[in-house]
């Protein structure tokens, strides 16, 4: 998610176009008067909006869609080379201008494609850019757009299950920070080192994951949302570690930043998180309260969202012998619905659950 430090005329001008707004409707959506809008589009990086309008435009930032997020970031960068950031940022020009706008456009689509498990569609999407430039021939706005590619590349081989080795979401996170830290885009510098600590934590490398995560989540390159995600997952990686009290005590903290901040999904998936914490400590009773908040709250209802919430499910149910029948079969429908949509990683996980309860038995 696109976050703003401190708005300028240059950035409120770019978040107008990325809404796809007229000055009027952008001022009326912001509740201020058309000659303030007017005001910092024409004096861009001179001017700065009153500290009031500020928190106003962080709101409407946060409430605006991911694909708005896209071309504001986008926008952002490509204007950014018109008054002179050190040239580092420069507009594409000629041919290549049409193309930057498809490529931003099918980002916008590989983003919904993800976050609905299209795996197929978003790497043909991905693949059709990564074919047609050189990146050590980008620059500016192009080199951005290679940077968000490789990402989002990360994202999608994260959730397939490849998580290191030369062609895995860590070899893509890596390529991509590199990318942003030369374009000094420090916020996405910074969220991509907490996708790298998330691949430490999934590859088994729990105590640095929880050194990272815990590094991130007072980190001010982020947003309060990836802060408090960062928390939470301070939390997941203690308890896997077996430190489940005190992994409670920090995945309650990142729930209330989630209320504060009103994230639904976020504040479902901590008590997702909440319940398997219980569960390692053998109190079932507030795990499954945990995981029916968390199985009824929530907005999204994705493929992984779901594997994730029964494949917890399971496992609670699973570690109590007169609810074990009830938990292989929440398990085994977890499992065809991540077999069905590519979701490897959570595959074994739940292939590891079941086979330590039968070691148990």
């Amino acid at each position: 998610m696109a976050t703003v430090h401190h708005w300028a005329g240059l950035e409120a001008r770019a978040f107008r176009l990325a809404l796809r707004l007229n000055v009027r409707a952008f001022a009326e959506r912001l509740g201020v008067a058309v000659a303030t809008v007017s005001k910092w589009e024409s004096k861009r990086t001179e001017t700065e909006p009153r500290p009031d309008t500020q928190a106003i435009l962080d709101t409407a930032l946060v409430q605006a869609d991911p694909s708005a997020h896209l071309r504001f970031e986008t926008l952002r960068s490509e204007m950014a080379g018109t008054v002179g950031n050190v040239g580092r940022h420069i507009t594409a020009v000629g041919p290549r201008a049409w193309e930057f706008e498809s490529w931003a456009n099918d980002l916008d689509r590989v983003v919904v494609a993800l976050s609905h498990q299209n795996f197929a569609f978003a790497d043909s999407l991905l693949s059709r850019w990564a074919v047609r430039f050189n990146a050590r021939e980008l620059e500016g706005k192009g080199l951005y757009l290679f940077a968000r590619s490789t990402a989002l590349l990360g994202d999608l081989r994260r959730d397939r299950g490849s998580v290191l080795g030369p062609l895995s979401a860590q070899h893509a996170y890596v390529e991509a920070r590199a990318v942003f830290a030369q374009l000094d885009i420090a916020r996405r510098v910074a969220q991509l080192d907490l996708s790298l600590a998330v691949v430490a934590e999934m590859s088994g490398k729990l105590e640095a994951a929880a050194g990272h995560y815990e590094a991130l989540a007072v980190d001010d390159r982020l947003s309060r949302r990836d802060r408090a995600r960062a928390r939470l997952w301070v939390g997941t990686a203690l308890s896997k570690c077996g430190r489940h009290d005190y992994a409670t005590r920090v995945m309650r903290a990142a729930t209330r930043d989630f209320e504060d901040l009103t994230e639904p999904d976020d504040w479902s998936v901590a008590h997702q998180k909440l319940a398997l914490a219980r569960r390692g400590a053998g109190d079932l009773t507030r795990a499954l309260r945990f995981i029916d908040i968390a199985r009824s709250s929530g907005v999204t209802d994705s493929p992984m969202h779901r594997v994730r919430l029964d494949t917890a499910h399971g496992h609670i149910l699973l570690s109590d012998s007169a609810t074990r029948d009830d938990g292989l079969l929440v398990l085994d429908q977890a499992g065809r619905t991540a077999a069905r949509y590519g979701l490897v990683h959570q595959l074994r996980s739940i292939e590891g659950i079941k086979s330590m309860s039968d070691r148990r038995r």
